[in-house]
């Protein structure tokens, strides 16, 4: 069966950035476009549960209180993501897996797995006043904490793990520009894929 699973391999567009950096919207956006033959995958879904204290990269909170490290690479459980990439790939079922996430490009056996890179590139004082208005609409979030918990480690934390990936993408688009031009950058890099018929393995035998 490894033969075919090689031959008939979904390609997988990965998708990195900093925190509202706008990488969750230009990967859904392609996904809503061709619902029909993208696969989705979000890092997001694959953080350790926060009440485990055997994995994941534990920090404090301004609030005083011992976190699961969201912007730690390691708070990822990456052997789930790479069986969901894996199963999504070889699945038959899709034209392109999209993995997104802030460390799309960061973990080696995503990164590595990845036919093309992508980075969402977005100034940081942007990127921080998306995330402290998404804190208060959203989870009605004391944008004090918002901004404690920036200064503290999540400012450290992208730049030690999140930036220097912006130097392994294929493709860098600008975070400030609407999901259009972003999701036409995009297909310039991945060429017409999403165009080309699905390759169902199961069709094929062991020995083809």
């Amino acid at each position: 069966m490894t033969g075919v699973t090689n031959r008939w391999r979904t390609p997988v567009l990965a998708v990195a950035g900093g925190t509202a950096s706008g990488k969750s919207t230009l990967a859904e956006a392609l996904s809503l476009h061709h619902h029909e033959t993208i696969g989705l995958i979000h890092l997001d879904d694959f953080y350790v549960p926060a009440h485990d204290t055997v994995r994941g990269v534990r920090t404090v909170s301004a609030s005083g209180s011992e976190v699961l490290d969201w912007n730690h690479p390691g708070s990822i459980d990456e052997l789930a993501v790479v069986a969901a990439i894996e199963a999504a790939a070889t699945s038959g079922r899709h034209r392109l897996v999209v993995v997104e996430g802030l460390f799309a490009l960061t973990l080696p056996s995503v990164a590595g797995r990845a036919t093309w890179r992508v980075y969402v590139d977005t100034p940081d004082d942007i990127r921080l006043a998306r995330k402290i208005l998404r804190k208060i609409d959203v989870q009605r979030q004391d944008p004090r904490l918002s901004l404690l918990n920036y200064l503290e480690t999540g400012r450290e934390r992208h730049a030690a793990h999140v930036a220097p990936s912006r130097a392994l993408a294929d493709l860098v688009v600008d975070g400030t520009a609407d999901e259009f031009r972003m999701i036409a950058e995009v297909m310039m890099l991945i060429g017409p894929v999403l165009a080309d018929p699905v390759l169902d393995a199961s069709a094929f035998s062991e020995t083809a």
